[in-house]
């Protein structure tokens, strides 16, 4: 339901291209070379001349005793680069592995020793070296260690965490919905460390139940506040070192009504910068904490009748951009009606850089000295990313940096300096591919290797994208994209199938290769006779302004159906579309999707596959769900307009429900409640339900051969194939 992060779904597996964001490089701190894992072992590649030296072979990193090499999760330099942090034997928390080993290797003596060895197996979260490499920080079982390299001495800095009283870490709800993970920050000067606590004694736990692993059913709690319920309270405090203790930040305002999903150190290690939301989150502010005294000041803010965006660069809930005055940083807001870059002071003074009807989608890096600022964009196509520059002192226009020839969506990893970068690039029609270029020129280091001379080696994609701009009836245009049979013939009829999501997290229409694939479905939906559409209307997160984006607030479940509804009603006045064999599926916010349009719409759509649907938008958790919707004590009929579950007794068609029963995420309770109802009007339709599965439902051997197999037939069966 949140983003990012797709971050959240695992349907965006099936949107995003395979490898497109795969691990790249990590940039040494002079932006002159990078490092990279493979296998076992760590090389470092020198710029421009992309000289390759191993740094850590695989023999250094076999423990005392053993005779196998660590397989390396991540690792991270210490500052000075004498030292590596290895991470390996990794376990998933939530939705990523984030508790693991931690082994240091000294580069210099090859000494090789893991740390928190008193410390359970693989319960080591988020370590960092110290700025001054003497020191190791990190989280064990909800508290926080520091561990002295020389001499191995471990000690705590927190001592009253447990389940529910989180130190350096966050509850459930922080990291799906924020993408809060690493729950503390080394100062500056090494001297101490600000960590976030989370107090989730107030919050009820959600109980799963396991019936499959044990002859009596296990409960699974989880830490679950619903929409309705107050936040977990959380504060932020910086622990010294040398005496353990720690001094909490006055921050204002009620711990239990607001959120706090940003923290870092303000440019030196004297002072916090904390960005503070309210419960509603249509407020930011930017609060400056004196470490010593934790008095708290509020220096800026900014309001949205919808809601304000997380200020985030990345993608996880870290950095500030800050410029070398330290009293200076880059911001992002979306005030002028465009995601737009701003130079923001301690002060509170601002200053736009970023001038124009055009949406920012991502900063990416900026060079003071060269006065330039580079971010991607795509001003004249929102299915489009490219890489945009202007002047850091906002007196320059976007100029367009990646090149005219390659049409589609670009992302990049620039160097510390601004200077090189790491180039992918991918379409409708190229599969993903990169290379290193030099930058502002854009010049690839070697011609020979250029994106430009891969895709010359490239075969042409057989199933044709088309991309659509279809206006409806609502004087509303929205962005599709179309897959057509092979053997199209415009005299026949053929079955539509539309993939849908539709809601603030997500946009499905992109310029990128996997435009036109389904990874639910067993085979090729163009030789098998199916059109293939995916539509985003209004509320999707797509670079078209403030106005198209927050046009969904209140009315997820009615805005975004009709939208969708609305399109696929021109598209069916189109001669070769069977209207009697529309179809429809989606997964999670899509798989909700799917049920409003089959019970809203059942004149348009007939068959529709749904799966981990949010039946109820009042069974989900509450900073996604009134975020975007409002709090349901004070707006109750909006989340009930929205939710399937209040239209299910028009179902019309031919519905198959799919629910993982150990889902975390949108619990399954949103099957049953759906259920009940559909039984309640003599509805009939197809349920399968997936022991113990979560969001994703992957895991158990041969589940996703079952799930596509499943999600196929289905189809075939309700809306078969082929013209007619």
């Amino acid at each position: 339901m949140n983003k990012k992060h797709f971050t959240k779904l695992l349907l965006i597996l099936i949107l995003i291209p395979a490898g497109l964001f795969a691990q790249g490089i990590n940039w040494d701190t002079d932006g002159t070379s990078y490092t990279l894992l493979e296998g076992s072992q760590i090389s470092r590649v020198s710029l421009p001349s992309l000289q390759k030296t191993t740094i850590v072979t695989a023999d250094l990193l076999i423990p005392k005793g053993q005779t196998k090499a660590l397989a390396i999760r991540s690792y991270a330099f210490s500052e000075d680069a004498k030292k590596v942090l290895i991470y390996t034997n990794s376990k998933r928390v939530w939705r990523q592995d984030t508790r693991g080993d931690y082994w240091v290797l000294n580069l210099a003596t090859k000494e090789f020793k893991q740390l928190g060895k008193t410390m359970p197996e693989s319960s080591l979260m988020f370590a960092k070296f110290s700025p001054d490499g003497s020191k190791v920080a990190y989280v064990s079982k909800h508290n926080i260690y520091v561990e002295d390299l020389a001499t191995s001495k471990i000690k705590a800095l927190t001592k009253d965490g447990t389940t529910k009283l989180i130190n350096g870490t966050f509850d459930w709800v922080y990291e799906e919905e924020f993408d809060c993970r690493d729950g503390f920050r080394w100062s500056p000067d090494s001297k101490s460390v600000a960590y976030w606590q989370i107090d989730a004694n107030t919050i009820r736990d959600y109980f799963m139940l396991n019936t499959t692993d044990s002859t009596y059913s296990q409960i699974i709690p989880v830490e679950y506040p619903k929409v309705g319920e107050k936040p977990s309270a959380c504060k932020v405090g910086v622990v010294d070192i040398a005496t353990a203790k720690t001094i909490w930040m006055k921050v204002p305002g009620e711990s239990t009504n607001n959120y706090i999903p940003k923290m870092e150190w303000a440019g030196n290690s004297s002072e916090i910068i904390i960005q503070q939301l309210p419960r509603k989150q249509n407020e930011t502010k930017l609060i400056l904490c004196n470490i010593k005294t934790g008095e708290a000041k509020t220096f800026y803010s900014e309001s949205d009748k919808a809601w304000v965006n997380v200020n985030n660069r990345g993608g996880e809930s870290v950095g500030w951009d800050w410029l070398k005055n330290g009293k200076d940083f880059i911001w992002q807001s979306e005030k002028d009606g465009w995601n737009h870059l701003y130079i923001v002071g301690k002060d509170g003074k601002e200053k736009l850089i970023t001038v124009g009807d055009y949406d920012v989608i991502n900063l990416l890096a900026f060079d003071e000295t060269a006065n330039v600022i580079y971010f991607t964009a795509s001003p004249e196509n929102a299915t489009q990313q490219y890489l945009y520059k202007t002047t850091l002192d906002g007196k320059g226009k976007a100029e367009r940096v990646s090149p005219l020839n390659q049409a589609g969506t670009h992302s990049y990893n620039i160097s510390p300096t601004g200077k090189f970068a790491q180039h992918r690039f991918t379409s409708s029609v190229v599969s993903p591919v990169s290379e290193m270029i030099s930058l502002p020129e854009h010049k690839p280091f070697n011609e020979a290797e250029s994106i430009d001379a891969k895709i010359a080696k490239q075969k042409p994609r057989k199933n044709k994208v088309e991309f659509l701009k279809i206006k409806t009836e609502d004087n509303i245009t929205v962005d599709a994209w179309m897959v057509k049979p092979y053997d199209f013939d415009s005299t026949k009829k053929y079955p539509i199938v539309f993939m849908v999501y539709t809601e603030p997290a997500s946009a499905t229409v992109k310029d990128t290769y996997s435009a036109g694939s389904n990874g639910l479905y067993s085979g090729d939906m163009a030789k098998d006779g199916y059109i293939y559409v995916s539509i985003d209307g209004r509320g999707t997160p797509s670079p078209k302004g403030r106005e198209w984006r927050k046009a969904i607030y209140r009315k997820i479940g009615q805005i975004n159906i009709r939208d969708q509804a609305m399109a696929a009603k021109e598209l069916l006045k189109n001669k070769y579309i069977d209207p009697t064999r529309v179809a429809v599926h989606g997964w999670s916010g899509g798989g909700s999707t799917t049920l409003n349009l089959l019970f809203q719409y059942p004149e348009i759509y007939q068959t529709g596959i749904a799966v981990a649907a949010v039946a109820n938008q009042l069974s989900y958790d509450n900073i996604y769900q009134e975020r975007y919707m409002g709090i349901p004590q004070e707006n109750r009929e909006d989340f009930v307009n929205g939710s399937p579950i209040t239209y299910a007794k028009n179902l019309k068609g031919n519905l198959l429900y799919i629910h993982g029963t150990g889902d975390d995420n949108v619990h399954y309770q949103n099957a049953e409640q759906l259920v009940n109802e559909l039984i309640k009007y003599n509805k009939q339709f197809q349920f399968m339900a997936y022991p113990n599965r979560s969001h994703g439902i992957y895991e158990g051997e041969g589940t996703r051969t079952h799930l596509n197999t499943l999600f196929t037939n289905y189809l075939k069966q309700y809306c078969p194939p082929g013209g007619r």
